[in-house]
Order: C-alpha cells, then structure tokens, then sequence
C-alpha cells in the first residue's frame, strides 16, 4: 500500500505540471495564473467544507483519511473514515454550487455586457476548485476502500 500523502502530493504535482502547461502552450503566459485565483470562492466552499464536517462528527475520520496505510485502523474505523471521506466529496460539491448560484444570481443583478465575460468566468471558478479538491478527495476513498477490502480478505 502506497503512502496516500505521497499520491495526494503527486495528484497535485501532475494537475500543476498540466495546468502549467496549458498556460505555456496556449498564447495567455504565466500571467493568466491571476485569472484562476478567486479567494471568496475558494473560501466558501471552504467554509462549508470544514464545519460541514465538524458537526457531522466526521472531522476526526476524515483526518485519519490521511493516515490510513500508514497507522492500522479497525474494520470499523475505516468504514467512518469512508463515510467521513464521502461527506467530505458532497459538501465540496454543494458548496461549489452553492458559491456558482450566489456568483450568477450576481452577475444577472447587475448585468451588463461589457463586464459579463470576466464576471461569469469568476462564476465557474468555483466549479474548478470542487474539482481540484474532488480530485485530491478520490484517492482518499480508494485507498480507506482497498485498505477495508484488504482486512476483511484476511478476516476470512
């Protein structure tokens, strides 16, 4: 079993190296970076992320999500650890749709066209970071899974 702290960092290297150089092939530059980083959407999600978490009583297990193949965990432990990754996934999702839906009801309040393209690229940014953090998310879940597979296969 792999370290799940070495595979979350090399999802990331890989999304960077990727994202990197689709900025360098196309004609936009490292300048279009800018154009990616929006901390109130980021901030929301995070913000429904975290205490979403804590007070479904899943932030511990979600945490241990970390360490599964590193420290062992019961049975049971790893099940609230993939239940608790789970709940992580679908709250990234809805507080991504929940930050596009605030994002467009404000573009469309204050519409006007000369402002619209950047207002609604903004908009899908959130869409973008629910990706990126479902993306780190996955690995988290495959390997609570496998790692559970694994000790109910010596179990038998």
């Amino acid at each position: 079993m792999k370290n799940i702290r070495l595979v979350i960092l090399g999802e990331l290297l890989l999304f960077l190296g990727i994202f990197l150089f689709n900025l360098l092939v196309g004609s936009w530059g490292f300048s279009a970076i800018i154009y990616f980083i929006d901390l109130p959407s980021l901030l929301l999600i995070a913000l429904i992320l975290f205490p979403g978490l804590i007070i479904m009583g899943a932030w511990k297990d979600f945490i241990n999500a970390f360490s599964v193949g590193i420290k062992p965990f019961s049975l049971l432990q790893l099940k609230n650890i993939i239940e608790a990754v789970d709940a992580a996934q679908k709250l990234t999702v809805f507080g991504a749709l929940f930050a596009i839906i605030i994002s467009g009801i404000l573009i469309i309040a204050r519409l006007d066209p000369s402002t619209m393209g950047p207002n609604l690229a903004v908009c899908f940014l959130s869409g973008f970071y629910a990706v990126i953090i479902e993306f780190m998310l996955l690995p988290l879940r495959l390997n609570a899974e496998r790692k559970m597979n694994k000790e109910m296969d010596m179990g038998e």
